[in-house]
């Protein structure tokens, strides 16, 4: 191979070189901008400057005629053609549904100069540059499917009922917004959701307390019996009348407590427990309680409901508790019963105490235990209490009331307490001590509806 033939060789070599660099450029955009910084980039001799054919651009530096440029075209291969001057490189490249065509010019001085083994290294950096574009390639095609496929778990489990699964945004700009307005979507469902449940847990409750005052005034109503005696007309529409309201208002009681028990149940499931002020729950509820004692004569009130006493449960669970054993006392005392509320905090407890005048309960770990009603109702007050007061770590007692009837105490961790060291034989002497004041007390306690 003669010294020309090298230096020929190794001028091709750097011709395809620099009609890499526009090709490659022309995969990622035909954007004008960017053709032009890549044209920049192949070389500071602007005779030997890449001239792209095909895109509309400044293409009067070209060198290539017609027929050379429609052959290229045509049978899509580089080609190589002589022309006044030096040689030409031409390369196609396909761009969706047309063909540009890269022109790199050699010219004659450049074919004349040259050293053995110059193209060598031409070749190697452009076998590098080939392999770091298909490595790159390959991790940003890697990327864009991993985190396509956590989005479309995370779109499968949301439709399955899992509004609390999230995805890291991740991959292209594009696909990293996609995955932030994923998690926003997520978050709104879980907020309307909660927002959905606690309208209708709040309004079941509500419901709830005024059926109570129906049924304690259709109870006050005469007898609905009719098979007994001699009526007139009247008098047997009337005691019909009287029998249908009752009928009613035990079928509107049964739909009410259906709605409460599966309310309860969904609200359960939900991942936060929520949180809430005592004091505001129990000044909201004995607003009802209160017009409802005044109906019946009940002498009450409400201690230590001043300030603001927060507790680890969500505001319809405890506002739910609350109604179910207060109305306990409207049920099950006579008209003219005395009751009280209370509301304390205190050694890391927060203490809700609804005390009554009544003749009090004759078993009170047979009604802690039982969790449903005898008496035909669906197991709401203690149960209910009991439930959310384990849902706060905490714990319900029935004791001898200061007025003489029950008193039923509801105990939630405070979630603001800053824990201390306990003693525990004093904790052992106490509790021992407590034990066996409530056995004693409840040994003299009457018997209770």
């Amino acid at each position: 191979m003669t010294l020309r033939d090298r230096a020929r060789d190794e001028a091709l070599a750097d011709a395809a070189r620099r009609a890499a660099l526009i090709t490659g450029a022309l995969a990622v955009s035909t954007d004008p901008a960017v053709v032009r910084r890549a044209v920049a980039a192949s070389g500071d001799d602007p005779a030997r400057q890449p001239v792209v054919h095909g895109l509309g651009g400044d293409e009067s530096r070209g060198r290539a005629d017609a027929a050379a440029l429609a052959r290229a075209e045509a049978e899509r291969r580089s080609l190589v053609t002589d022309v006044p001057g030096g040689v030409l490189r031409l390369d196609p490249v396909v761009l969706g549904d047309k063909v540009a065509v890269v022109e790199v010019f050699v010219p004659d001085r450049v074919l004349d100069d040259g050293a053995d083994g110059r193209w060598l290294l031409l070749v190697a950096v452009a076998v590098a540059l080939v392999g770091a574009g298909v490595i790159v390639v390959d991790r940003v095609g890697a990327r864009t499917v991993d985190a396509t496929g956590e989005l479309v778990k995370a779109a499968l489990a949301v439709g399955d009922g899992d509004p609390g699964v999230r995805v890291e945004p991740a991959g292209p700009r594009e696909l990293a917004e996609v995955g932030h307005a994923f998690n926003r979507m997520a978050e709104r469902l879980v907020a309307l959701r909660a927002d959905e449940r606690e309208l209708v847990a709040d309004l079941s409750h509500r419901l709830r307390t005024p059926l109570t005052a129906l049924r304690l005034d259709a109870e006050a109503l005469e007898s609905d019996d009719t098979s007994i005696g001699t009526f007139s007309a009247a008098e047997l529409d009337r005691r019909r009348g009287i029998r249908r309201i009752r009928q009613a208002i035990v079928t509107l009681e049964g739909e009410v407590d259906q709605l409460i028990k599966t309310t309860r149940k969904a609200v359960s499931q939900e991942p936060g427990p929520g949180s809430c002020d005592v004091s505001e729950v129990v000044r909201d509820r004995m607003v009802f309680w209160s017009a409802l004692a005044g109906d019946q004569n009940r002498p009450h009130q409400v201690l230590g409901a001043q300030l603001r006493i927060p507790a680890p449960v969500p505001r319809a669970e405890l506002a739910a508790a609350l109604d179910a054993v207060i109305g306990n006392v409207f049920r099950y005392t006579p008209q003219g019963t005395a009751f009280e509320v209370a509301v304390s905090r205190r050694d890391g407890w927060v203490a809700i105490r609804i005390d009554d005048a009544g003749p009090g309960i004759a078993d009170p770990d047979r009604a802690l235990r039982r969790g449903a009603s005898d008496r035909g109702s669906t197991g709401l007050g203690l149960d209910i209490a009991k439930r959310v007061a384990l849902q706060a770590n905490g714990s319900v007692s029935i004791d001898r009331a200061r007025l003489g009837g029950a008193s039923v105490v509801m105990l939630l961790a405070d979630p603001e307490a800053i824990p201390r060291q306990v003693n525990r034989f004093g904790l052992v002497g106490r509790m021992a001590r407590e034990a066996r004041e409530q056995k004693s007390a409840t040994r003299r306690w009457p018997r209770r509806r």
